[in-house]
């Protein structure tokens, strides 16, 4: 594989770049985990973001029914619509990911599976908004199987109270149950990253890990939690309301005893927090401005 993509970027004198998080998966075994873990079949659409050379898009588009491959390169753009040209299942788009419409990218009245599945080598100077924005539209999707840095990879699955454990973290869980497929060595791709990488399986739950009043409210405690990381959780959503108006109304005295009503010590921080705790939190804080009946009650699935 790595001949092949090397003589490729001579031929075509595409030459991998760097800011724009350029690295070819080169291990054909690593290519075969991804695909294993997508469980793909006929009728299925799969979303491929950073497409690159085109080495998955082939792999995927043994299996599925449908392949959308997204890529930002013009120069890797041209090639793949080359490669691909008689590949009737194979649509190659070009443009940010970012800025697509992604109910229109993944609609299909062909296939019979209701959800797509995104399989990618994530860019990976962008893969955490990658991830928030599938997860933004996680009803269109049944799984996400992606490459990324290895430390991300520990942050998707990280537990309270572990050192990667972070509002990322608590974002990725509360909509996906997070799986680490395989370690990755930088020898798998060429160029060679400085760092390993990973491939997760994330499945999409179908109802989020934590039912909350208000989603909004929820993540702005998530956030305004992390965001003053070494501080107590008290102290951390005392300053908050600066930066989320959701939690602007709520002064530290309110937030003292709501952290008292639900059972969470206000000397502990954010990291050491459950979902089910930030989801208790949330909840409390939304009763406190009003938003939540007497009669509702937090539930976690």
């Amino acid at each position: 594989m790595k001949k092949q993509i090397t003589n490729m970027s001579k031929e075509s004198k595409i030459r991998p770049r760097k800011h724009l998080g350029q690295n070819f998966l080169i291990d054909r075994s690593i290519l075969e985990v991804i695909v294993n873990a997508a469980k793909l079949t006929k009728d299925d659409l799969v979303l491929e973001i950073g497409a690159g050379t085109g080495t998955l898009t082939e792999a995927l588009s043994r299996d599925a029914g449908h392949v959308v491959a997204v890529e930002i390169d013009e120069r890797l753009v041209s090639l793949l619509r080359q490669k691909f040209f008689q590949y009737p299942d194979v649509e190659i788009v070009k443009g940010d990911f970012l800025q697509l419409n992604l109910t229109e990218l993944t609609a299909s009245s062909t296939l019979i599976s209701e959800k797509s599945k995104v399989v990618a080598n994530l860019p990976y100077y962008i893969t955490s908004p990658i991830i928030l924005e599938l997860f933004r539209h996680a009803e269109l999707f049944e799984r996400l199987v992606v490459l990324v840095q290895k430390e991300v990879a520990e942050r998707i699955v990280a537990a309270p109270g572990s050192k990667r454990y972070g509002a990322f973290s608590v974002a990725v869980q509360y909509h996906a149950d997070p799986e680490i497929m395989a370690i990755v060595p930088p020898e798998a791709f060429w160029p060679q990253p400085k760092v390993d990488s990973a491939v997760v399986k994330m499945m999409i739950r179908e109802a989020p890990r934590v039912k909350t009043v208000d989603e909004g409210i929820f993540f702005a405690v998530v956030r305004g939690g992390f965001a003053k990381r070494r501080k107590t959780i008290l102290r951390a959503l005392s300053m908050a309301g600066k930066t989320y108006p959701e939690l602007a109304s709520v002064k530290e005295d309110s937030i003292r005893r709501i952290l008292a009503e639900v059972g969470v010590d206000s000397e502990r921080r954010a990291e050491t927090l459950s979902l089910e705790e930030f989801g208790r939190i949330a909840d409390a804080i939304a009763l406190e401005r009003g938003e939540l009946s007497q009669g509702e009650k937090h539930d976690v699935h």
